[in-house]
């Protein structure tokens, strides 16, 4: 377990899964979601599945995050890859209850910490959607350059990503 001021970031477990899909089925937290929200339990399944594979094969991944009161989000890094390169993603999605309070930030720089003391051998990139000011808001303040050469263009009114990274 990793703590920061505030937060309590675990090793994700499988008792994990009934708030993971909660928080990433609501409309709410994925309103700049291209995707949208979850919709099929099986689905959200194998994700989460490959969230604890993550953390089997190589011992760090995507966090629960607990403030007093138990699971307000996911979030943290794991393997991914961007323009044919392998990186690490920093992502993070909490439950409207954890909005307005800085804890996206909070476990985004403890996420970058972790990555520039164990695996900065791979670029960090966080991506989002033009729109998702708050999630923007978020890379910049944990550090993250904006980074429009990297950005993927669909054309869609939030399908563009645009992308933030460190170490490319």
């Amino acid at each position: 377990m990793t703590r920061t001021a505030r937060l309590s970031l675990d090793r994700l477990s499988a008792v994990d899964f009934d708030e993971m899909w909660k928080i990433h089925a609501d409309p709410l937290t994925n309103e700049f979601n291209p995707a949208g929200p979850l919709t099929d339990r099986s689905a959200a399944q194998r994700m989460f599945g490959e969230w604890l594979g993550q953390w089997h094969e190589h011992g760090f991944g995507y966090w629960s995050v607990r403030d007093d009161e138990g699971i307000v989000g996911f979030s943290g890094i794991r393997y991914s890859t961007w323009n044919d390169r392998t990186v690490l993603n920093l992502a993070y999605r909490y439950t409207p209850r954890a909005w307005g309070k800085g804890y996206a930030t909070e476990v985004a720089c403890a996420a970058v910490d972790l990555w520039r003391d164990e695996h900065s051998a791979h670029p960090l990139i966080a991506y989002t959607t033009p729109a998702n000011i708050g999630s923007q808001r978020t890379a910049l303040a944990a550090g993250l350059e904006r980074r429009p050469d990297l950005d993927r263009v669909t054309g869609e009114a939030l399908g563009d990503d645009i992308v933030f990274a460190l170490g490319w």
